[in-house]
C-alpha cells in the first residue's frame, strides 16, 4: 500500500475528531500515514505558524523515494501567505524529478496554482484527510474516483448536464474560484491558453460566483479558454430579495456575455461526493447533447497499481 505524507499548509484542523477517523480509515486500508503530529498543530487560526507551515512545503523538494502520496489535512486560510517564500526552482527541479501524487482542494488550490504556474507541476484537486477521508461516513463514490484517478493513466468523467454538443480538448486547470481569484495578476495564476478551466467553490451565494467569474472575464482569462467547467456551489442561501436570481439564472447570464461554452453539474468541489481531477492533465471534453464526458490523461500515477487494487 501507499506512503501518505500529510501537509497542513492552511487553517488548524478543528475536527480533530475527523482528523482521526481519516488516519484510522486510511490505515484499516492498509497505508501508512507520514507526519500526522501536524494536526494538532496550532498558530491563531492557522495550522501553525507561516514559518512552519512554509517549511513544510519546501521541504517536498526533499521528499522521500518510499513517498507515494502528499495529503492536504484541510483548506481554511493560509496558503496565500506561503507563496512568496516557497523555492519554486529547488522544488520544480526535485517535482520534475519525482512527481509524487499531491492532493487537496479548497484553500489547498493556491498552492496548486502556483506549482503550476512556476514548475509544471500536475497535482490532484481531490479529497482531503479531515474533511473527505474524515467524514462521519465515507463516501464510497469520492474513494473509489480518488484511488481510480491517482492510479490510471487514462480515464474518463462523465456527467448529466444541458449543452449544446462540443468536442474540444485542452489543459485541464482550476480548483477553488476565490483562491483563483486571488491570484490575477500575480506569478501564481497559471497562464493557460486553450484549456479546459473547472472551478467550484463554497458558501458563496450566486451573486459572488457571478461576480469572480466576471472578474476572470474581465481580465481575459476566460476568453483564453475552450470552455468552463463549474463543479458544485453549495452553502449559499437564498431569499426572497432574489426573487428567481439563483445558480441557473446566474449561469444562463455567462452562457449569454461568454464566447466558450459553460457546463455545469460536475460532482467537483466542497462535497462529500467529488471527483478528483489532476489539474495541468490533458482533458478531452465532450457533449453529445444529453451527457458530458471529460477524459484526462499526462498526470502522475502511483507506481505500484497493484498495491491499491483492493480500494476497487
Amino acid at each position: 500500500m501507499s506512503l501518505i505524507q500529510l501537509i497542513a499548509p492552511s487553517g488548524y484542523c478543528v475536527n480533530q475528531t475527523a482528523a482521526a477517523q481519516g488516519i484510522q480509515r486510511l490505515q484499516k486500508a492498509g497505508h501508512q500515514i507520514s507526519n500526522p503530529q501536524i494536526i494538532t498543530r496550532r498558530f491563531q487560526r492557522f495550522a501553525g505558524s507561516d514559518e512552519q507551515r512554509l517549511a513544510e512545503i519546501n521541504a517536498l523538494a526533499q521528499l522521500s523515494d518510499e513517498t507515494d502520496i502528499v495529503l492536504a489535512v484541510r483548506g481554511g486560510y493560509g496558503a496565500s501567505r506561503l507563496l512568496a517564500g516557497i523555492d519554486f526552482g529547488l522544488l520544480g527541479a526535485a517535482l520534475r524529478a519525482r512527481t509524487p501524487v499531491i492532493c487537496g482542494h479548497s484553500d489547498f488550490t493556491a498552492i496548486q496554482a502556483a506549482l503550476l504556474a512556476q514548475c509544471g507541476t500536475i497535482t490532484f484537486s481531490g479529497p482531503m484527510l479531515a474533511g473527505n477521508f474524515g467524514a462521519e461516513t465515507l463516501d464510497e463514490f469520492t474513494w473509489y474516483n480518488f484511488w481510480h484517478a491517482v492510479s490510471t493513466p487514462r480515464f474518463t468523467l462523465r456527467w448529466e448536464c444541458d449543452a449544446s454538443p462540443l468536442q474540444t480538448s485542452g489543459t485541464v486547470w482550476g480548483g477553488n474560484l476565490a483562491m483563483i481569484c486571488s491570484l490575477t495578476g500575480t506569478p501564481w495564476l497559471p497562464a493557460i491558453e486553450g484549456g479546459i478551466l473547472v472551478l467550484e467553490d463554497i458558501n458563496e451565494h450566486p451573486f459572488r460566483v457571478e461576480r469572480m467569474l466576471l472578474q476572470l472575464h474581465h481580465a481575459g482569462i476566460l476568453a483564453r479558454q475552450k470552455a468552463l467547467i463549474l463543479g458544485s456551489f453549495n452553502g449559499a442561501t437564498l431569499s426572497d430579495y432574489d426573487d428567481g436570481y439563483d445558480f441557473a439564472a446566474m449561469c444562463q447570464l455567462l452562457q449569454q456575455r461568454l464566447t466558450i461554452p459553460v457546463l455545469s453539474g460536475l460532482p467537483f468541489g466542497h462535497e462529500l461526493k467529488t471527483v478528483t481531477l489532476p489539474l495541468g492533465a490533458l482533458g478531452e471534453l465532450v457533449h453529445d447533447g444529453k451527457q458530458a464526458s471529460l477524459t484526462l490523461s499526462g498526470h502522475p500515477v502511483l507506481s505500484d497499481v497493484s498495491r491499491i487494487e483492493s480500494h476497487f
